[in-house]
Order: structure tokens, then sequence, then C-alpha cells
């Protein structure tokens, strides 16, 4: 077998990720330890993150004609690349997180969005939230008018209530007060009746 038949079906499934991914992360991980890789493999795959490690020949044969051929320049030395699946940020915020506690961890760029990032850029990056962080946000600010509204909608319907409740009592007091005068003014009027005739 020759060696580009060998290289081939490793180029495919870089190339099948590329395809598949919004966004990714060069690192060089030179200097982590064991333990280290192994608890940022395991936030990496928790968060939908393709995280592998590639000879750079066979990189820059997948990122070859596509958005990620701006990578190129970064192939050089021990290279990670972590692919965002479902999320264009996730390998930034995750790699930028992890690298505060493990300072062998070096970024050399990224791609999210057909975008090209250094490592200022990288760090931009991280400080986007997640989409379901910006939907849940995005849901909160939406809702908080509206739960607002109810709140002063109930405090308005309680104080009328309270209004209500309050006129009532009033209105009761004075009801049994009514049926009382015009029993008093029955009699005045059957006095004055007999002194007109």
């Amino acid at each position: 077998m020759a060696k580009v038949e060998l290289k081939q079906p490793i180029v495919d499934e870089i190339k099948g990720y590329a395809n598949d991914a919004k966004g990714a992360v060069l690192v060089d991980y030179r200097g982590l330890t064991v333990e280290q890789d192994v608890r940022l493999r395991r936030q990496l795959r928790e968060a939908g993150v393709v995280y592998k490690v590639y000879k750079n020949t066979m990189l820059h044969l997948a990122f070859e004609g596509t958005d990620y051929d701006q990578l190129d320049k970064h192939l050089e030395g021990p290279t990670a690349v972590a692919f965002g699946i479902d999320d264009e940020t996730a390998p930034a915020r995750i790699l930028a997180k992890f690298a505060k506690e493990a300072e062998a961890l070096e970024f050399k760029g990224a791609v999210v969005g057909g975008t090209y990032y250094d490592v200022a850029g990288i760090q931009e990056l991280a400080k986007i939230p997640s989409r379901d962080e910006l939907i849940s946000k995005l849901l909160g600010s939406l809702q908080s008018p509206i739960t607002n509204l109810a709140r002063v909608l109930n405090q308005i319907a309680e104080k009328g209530g309270a209004d209500a409740a309050a006129a009532e009592k009033p209105a009761e007091e004075a009801a049994p007060a009514e049926e009382a005068a015009p029993v008093a003014e029955a009699p005045a009027e059957e006095v004055a009746a007999p002194a007109a005739e």
C-alpha cells in the first residue's frame, strides 16, 4: 500500500469534522500532563467538541480549499485541533478556561464562521456565552416585562378589590340606616297629610 492510501482515511476523517464544524481552534498542547489532557478531553467531549491530535501534513491536506486553510501558517510543531460541532465558541471558551489553570496550553489560531482569529481574537471569542446561555438571557429579558405587567395588574386588582370591599362596608352600614330612616319618615308624612286636608 502506498503512503497516500494510508493517509487518505485520516484526511477524510478531518474533512468530515471540518465540514460539520462551525469553528475550529488550533492549540499547542506541549507540556500538558496526562491528567490535564484527560480532563481537557472530557470537558471538550461533554460540550460536544471534537478534540484530536493530527500530523500537520494531514491537517494541511484536509484544510486545503476550505475556510480552515487560513490556519496553515500555524501548522508547525505539535498541534491539536478542537472542532466546535454544535457551538461555534465552545472550543475557544473551554480551552481558554482550561488554559488559565494549565499554562502550558497555548493557542495558535482559530477559524469560526469562516473568519480567522489570532490569539487575541480567540480570547475575545472565549468571552462570548454559549448559545443556550444567550437564548436563556433573551427569554429572560422578554419574560421580564410580561412578568412585571402581570404583577402590576395583580396589584391593581388586589387594590381594586380592597377599595371595593372598603366601599361596600360603608354602603352596608348606610343601608340599615336608610331602612330605619323611611320608617321614621313615614309617620311624619302621615302627620303632614291630615294637616293638608
